[in-house]
């Protein structure tokens, strides 16, 4: 089982950029896509980003696109979100997690078996 933790989130302001990451324990880290996702109060959660096993494919949802970048070091075990021209719309708590076997990328939360316990971002206009 892979245990993920996140970090990086904080309290920011419109337009500003943060830059999450996401450690996993165990091996076989680099054996697995891994996606981003987020949760408003209220709301359901969303789908950020995901990226593949080495990092060849890349698929972000279209409200962040151009703004956010997922990559990873599997080298070391992480994951990172690049968010950039923060928006006070992407205030929420941001999760990282773990795709099930076999799967490139992801992009619903059902294809994802281990998740990480999120991180506060909060964006000020």
């Amino acid at each position: 089982q892979v245990q993920l933790v996140e970090s990086g989130g904080g309290l920011v302001q419109a337009g500003d950029s943060l830059r999450l990451s996401c450690a996993a324990s165990g091996r076989t880290f680099r054996a697995y896509a891994m996606g981003w996702f987020r949760q408003a109060p209220g709301k359901e959660r969303e789908f950020v980003a995901t990226i593949s096993w080495e990092g060849g494919s890349t698929y972000y949802a279209d409200s962040v696109k151009g703004r956010f970048t997922i990559t990873r070091d599997n080298a070391k075990n992480t994951v990172f979100l690049q968010m950039n021209s923060l928006k006070p719309e992407d205030t929420a708590k941001y999760y990282c997690a773990k795709a099930q076997e076999g799967k490139r990328i992801a992009t619903i939360y059902y294809e994802y078996d281990s998740w990480g316990q999120g991180t506060q971002v909060t964006v000020s206009s």
